[in-house]
């Protein structure tokens, strides 16, 4: 069973990543959620990648703030996609983060997403496109979502357009 799994280095997390759980809610896509840290549990870590793996996971997002090396660690035991969410807080709100997922050694990457809930939204979509490589129905209701968000903001402009 292919799914995406996302792990977070706390459950102050959660309130943003829940923002990508509805999106895979919406489009009824395979996922799982827990919660262990690049620091206080590596092993942990890394045991649940090998274990995620073998259950059938495509893709794992990583969802961190301040030093964020959990999409590192995550990348350092499998060759599976690796998305990387930075999380605001800490004195830099965000931009340690930021800098910490996304400066990964050559070989080791990390697709690393906007900070905070447009990352959070954006690892959903890029997980399941990851996915529809190998699932059609998936892609076409992706398509679809897009014409659907084209739609509506026509339609949003057309409550407020103003024309010469």
């Amino acid at each position: 069973m292919d799914f995406i799994s996302v792990v977070m280095g706390s459950k102050s997390d959660w309130n943003i990543m829940n923002e990508c759980i509805e999106v895979f809610k919406k489009f009824d896509v395979k996922f799982e959620v827990i919660i262990s840290s690049a620091h206080r549990s590596p092993n942990r870590t890394k045991d649940y990648v090998k274990e995620a793996e073998k259950k059938g996971a495509q893709v794992f997002i990583a969802a961190a703030g301040m030093a964020a090396h959990l999409a590192g660690a995550i990348a350092s035991q499998t060759c599976k996609p690796v998305i990387g969410v930075p999380l605001s807080g800490g004195a830099l709100d965000g931009i340690d983060a930021l800098l910490s997922t996304v400066q990964m050694p050559a070989g080791m990457p990390v697709g690393t997403l906007a900070i905070g809930k447009a990352g959070a939204i954006n690892a959903a979509y890029m997980a399941m496109q990851i996915l529809s490589l190998k699932n059609g129905n998936l892609g076409t209701k992706l398509i679809k979502d897009r014409l659907d968000k084209a739609k509506k903001l026509e339609l949003d402009s057309k409550e407020i357009e103003i024309l010469l």
